[in-house]
């Protein structure tokens, strides 16, 4: 059951290119209307809580995030739902650990946070590099499934359609990136959140009304279609029983999925400590619901599409959404259910448009503002339009770079790649932040250690999984160089991020008394204060507090 009915494939055509142009047309109408670095990057922190919350929940929610969790859920019954809660979980210590001291600490990107109390231009150049490397490949990720989805809902199965799809929507998010700039882009998350919960609503109903609204009997029947037996509602088919790869698994999941940079920047665009407490309300409550929705339709789609037909659609199960939206409705479809499949490809078009665009513009960002302006520049600072202009050139290369490199991989499974920037988020990113934001003795040595272990173990010990070679869905299926035993890193390069910081600060140290007078000259904005102004003005802060202490 992999093809759809002509009616419904000519209404989605048409309801992607009226997607289109309602999206290019917000992006003109929302984004920077002057060369000003604030507007780009932060849309002068204009949106309210409500609308800050929905743009954080659309850009946590991705397009992995939304069908390969239906997917996996669909396949392999708990393992997927236990995936679907970490991913609430991530968010939520984001919520109630990071949100408010980013925010205070923060002005643009992540570079800003690090650099507030441990400036630096080697801490500028390797925040970029992370910042790259944890979110190209998930680009590339989303980019390179584009194509087979699409054509799978529209109907055209040949190559060249297939790739032209992954070249015209690289093209569009960087439009998105470019044009939008930081409001731009929320909006289009917005739209996108609001109508993929609509769809997901409908779509859970149906399978719901199904099975007379009764859990059980819609378990009992994905249990059956699942073709696993008891297993399918036990920990482990996912893993082959490996309870520590398991464990890896959710531990990447909750470190990794809310510090992505491109989640982090949204927290610079609240107006005040209340106002990002309250945003992430909204996404966290935004984010739940729709897992608790996914949930129901991977369940759905295991009951009524079975086990055989899903794979046949996707060896992933990336199409079982699609899929069991039309076997809900059957194959005599009224107007309305037309209608609401057409909905739910558009949902599906519109998350695939939204979560490359947030990634693009936070890739644009680090390479302009950490790398550029206060990284490879030491001296001369410049203008708010030109670095501006740098950011919209860095969204064009990012983006034709991911395109190429999408568009040249599209024949092999990628799964490696999305779960590498969860790792690289887990054992790089997130033990930076944690250090940077509440440890007073944390120095610049224990920073670049922390950044670099942590990325170079995580990119390492991946290459070693079995996502990469030994198996059939790997990158390289017919080849096996697999010696890591487990399907992610963060069970061990998480902890060797955390290390190498500690490492790095106690065996560094030069002077700790000047490192807890450097972070006793922020702790107090970035515990409960307002947000940074200029990292670099807080750098001669600290500095200047710092030689007074010696001076004493």
């Amino acid at each position: 059951m992999t093809g759809f009915s002509s009616e419904a494939q000519t209404m989605s055509l048409i309801a992607f290119i009226a997607v289109i142009t309602v999206t290019l047309l917000l992006c003109v109408m929302t984004g920077p209307d002057r060369d000003d670095l604030g507007d780009f990057y932060t849309g002068y922190r204009s949106l309210s809580p409500v609308q800050s919350g929905l743009a954080i929940a659309g850009d946590y929610i991705s397009a992995g995030t939304v069908l390969g969790t239906i997917g996996i859920i669909a396949l392999v019954g708990y393992d997927g739902v236990t995936l679907a809660l970490s991913t609430v979980l991530s968010l939520v210590l984001m919520m109630f650990l990071l949100a408010e001291p980013l925010r205070n600490a923060g002005r643009f990107t992540i570079g800003d946070v690090l650099t507030r109390r441990l400036p630096g231009p080697a801490v500028r150049i390797v925040t970029a590099a992370v910042t790259l490397t944890a979110l190209l490949p998930l680009v590339i990720f989303q980019l390179a499934g584009a194509g087979d989805l699409l054509s799978v809902v529209l109907g055209f199965e040949s190559d060249g359609f297939k790739t032209g799809a992954i070249v015209f929507l690289g093209l569009l998010m960087i439009a998105y990136a470019a044009i939008g700039g930081m409001k731009g882009t929320a909006f289009i998350q917005i739209v996108k959140t609001v109508a993929l919960l609509g769809a997901s609503l409908a779509i859970a109903a149906l399978i719901l009304h199904r099975f007379d609204f009764s859990l059980p009997s819609l378990l009992d029947a994905a249990q059956r279609g699942s073709g696993a037996g008891d297993a399918y509602l036990a920990s482990g088919l996912q893993f082959g029983g490996n309870q520590l790869d398991m464990i890896s698994t959710q531990l990447t999941v909750v470190l990794g999925a809310a510090v992505l940079p491109h989640i982090t920047m949204r927290m610079f665009t609240a107006r005040s400590a209340t106002a990002v407490r309250r945003s992430m309300s909204w996404a966290v409550s935004t984010v739940v619901v729709t897992c608790l929705l996914i949930t129901v339709i991977g369940f759905g789609a295991a009951a009524i599409v079975g086990r055989q037909g899903i794979v046949t659609g996707d060896p992933q199960g990336k199409t079982a959404f699609l899929m069991v939206s039309q076997a809900i409705m059957g194959t005599d479809q009224t107007t309305v259910e037309t209608l609401l499949f057409t909905a739910v490809a558009t949902a599906v078009f519109l998350t695939l448009l939204a979560s490359v665009a947030g990634i693009t513009l936070a890739c644009a960002n680090t390479l302009a503002h950490d790398l550029v302006t206060h990284g490879l520049r030491r001296k001369a600072r410049l203008k708010g339009s030109t670095e501006m202009a740098i950011a919209r050139i860095a969204a064009a290369g990012v983006g034709l770079v991911a395109i190429a490199i999408a568009a040249g991989a599209r024949h092999l499974n990628l799964q490696a790649l999305l779960t590498l920037s969860f790792c690289i988020g887990a054992s790089a990113v997130a033990p930076a932040l944690v250090y940077s934001l509440f440890w007073r003795r944390y120095s610049r040595t224990g920073l670049l250690c922390t950044l670099v272990v942590g990325s170079v173990s995580a990119f390492v010990l991946m290459t070693g999984s079995n996502l990469v070679s030994g198996s059939p869905q790997s990158i390289f299926p017919d080849q096996d160089f697999n010696w890591f035993p487990f399907t992610t890193s963060g069970i061990l390069s998480a902890p060797l991020g955390f290390l190498a910081g500690w490492l790095g600060t106690v065996l560094r140290e030069r002077d700790p008394a000047d490192q807890r007078l450097r972070y006793e000259a922020v702790e107090e904005t970035i515990l409960a204060g307002t947000p940074a102004a200029d990292s670099a003005s807080a750098s001669r802060q600290t500095s200047g507090q710092g030689q007074r202490y010696s001076q004493r």
